[in-house]
């Protein structure tokens, strides 16, 4: 009756043992959890900011590209611009040049 009575207590030893071991991990694991939890919720509004300013990126991407647009259309208004005022400029240079001989012409004469 011992024999079967030791057995008894070292079967209910045993099982208090795994069930202490048992909420050990169990409180081990909820606290690694909990850990867990905040890394998330902490790379989830790293991830929401990144995102922003990503948008907000983007936007001003957008918005110097709009306004590198329009700089090529006015330098290139511009070199036109420039290019017509050289031209007239030519062609005056080449009457003063014949009014000039004409002058020279007629101081020779």
């Amino acid at each position: 009756m011992e024999a079967v009575q030791e057995e008894g207590i070292d079967n209910l030893a045993n099982l208090e043992e795994r069930i202490t071991r048992a909420v050990q991990v169990i409180t081990n694991l909820r606290t690694e959890n909990g850990q867990l939890q905040q890394r998330l919720q902490a790379a989830e509004e790293a991830l929401t900011a990144n995102r922003s300013e990503l948008e907000q990126t983007q936007a001003l991407s957008a918005e110097f590209q709009k306004e590198n647009g329009e700089l090529e259309q006015r330098v290139s208004r511009l070199s036109q611009e420039i290019e017509q005022l050289r031209g007239e400029r030519k062609q005056v240079k080449t009457r003063i040049e014949r009014l000039l001989d004409q002058l020279d012409l007629l101081s020779a004469s």
